[in-house]
């Protein structure tokens, strides 16, 4: 990966819809060279997809936790990833270092429904103990720099 696919890739970032020839004309390609690249920064995982960027708010998912899932024993990130993805709520799991086994960040439409959703969570066999942090207001919510 070079410096235009750099670029290529804060032009897909700012605007995942423009077309190749716009591309093109920000890094100094032409269309099909900037596909060709594409493609290929597709191929290597380097971009995984093109996606709509969703408020979960406007959905009616505006509550969120993250929450601190301590297992009974040791237990595999993928035993854990199997428990947690039927649930709806988890938008996103981590193991972690420390104390924890693993983070996970819930999505509720309100308290209650969090409520609803963390009871679901510690009756999952594989789970101890969870401690959980409400999401107040979000200070920062950025993609990472190319």
């Amino acid at each position: 990966m070079d410096s235009i696919d750099q670029r290529i890739i804060s032009c897909l970032m700012a605007n995942a819809r423009s077309s190749y020839a716009e591309i093109g004309k920000e890094v100094g390609l032409s269309a099909p060279a900037v596909k060709r690249r594409v493609d290929k920064l597709l191929d290597t995982g380097v971009l995984r997809g093109f996606t709509a960027v969703v408020d979960p708010e406007a959905l009616g998912w505006g509550t969120e936790a993250f929450v601190e899932v301590h297992c009974k024993g040791n237990v595999a990130p993928h035993d854990i990833q199997h428990r947690l993805e039927p649930m709806a709520e988890v938008s996103a799991a981590y193991t972690v270092s420390g104390a924890a086994d693993a983070i996970v960040h819930l999505r509720a439409a309100d308290i209650h429904h969090l409520e609803t959703a963390l009871e679901r969570l510690r009756a999952v066999e594989i789970i101890d103990r969870t401690v959980s942090t409400v999401v107040l207001s979000r200070l920062l919510d950025r993609p990472p720099a190319p």
